[in-house]
């Protein structure tokens, strides 16, 4: 059965995490980004940068940590399937309020935890939503996001046959890593 965009998007909602993948991929891909808004920056770099000295929250556990590890005063990894060194969801209410620097991957879309952890962030916080799954839109500002830090796709011919071949993200080609701040 073919599905519209529309309903393909819908599914943003589903508890299957699958399903709302789908969706929020969905999503994303309908998503006109200003790339004159956009800067060629990566997350990791943008958090050190805004992290350097400070308290730094990130929901997810990303490839940089160890290197931001280096540069900020505390680092506190919220994770649903934590390793060693990082915290659990259960400890996100007592750490993120206390960032001076927050990351959220965009994953917490498709789980459905957005609203709940923008809403912890201390007002003076600088917020990133990161990741794949990151939306490249402006309205995440209206939420207290400073910055987003996502994908664009630019060759979708190419990027369909890495993730049919099952690349993982760093594996696939015709992407561009952007970030729009505020």
């Amino acid at each position: 059965m073919k599905k519209s965009a529309a309903m393909l998007a819908q599914m943003v909602y589903s508890s299957s995490s699958l399903e709302a993948a789908i969706g929020m991929a969905t999503i994303n891909s309908l998503i006109e980004v200003d790339e004159q808004r956009c800067i060629q920056l990566n997350a990791g770099a943008l958090l050190a940068g805004k992290g350097e000295g400070k308290r730094v929250a990130i929901v997810g556990h990303f490839p940089f940590v160890p290197k931001l590890r280096k540069v900020v005063r505390e680092l506190w990894v919220i994770e649903r399937n934590p390793r060693e060194g990082d915290f659990t969801e259960a400890d996100s209410e007592n750490l993120i309020p206390q960032a001076d620097v927050v990351g959220i991957t965009g994953t917490a879309f498709t789980n459905h935890t957005i609203e709940r952890l923008l809403s912890m962030c201390n007002p003076k916080a600088y917020v990133v939503v990161l990741g794949d799954t990151a939306p490249l839109s402006p309205l995440l500002f209206d939420y207290g996001v400073d910055a987003i830090s996502g994908t664009k796709v630019v060759e979708p011919e190419t990027v369909l046959r890495c993730v049919s071949q099952g690349a993982t993200f760093r594996q696939i080609k015709g992407i561009r890593l952007l970030t729009m701040k505020r």
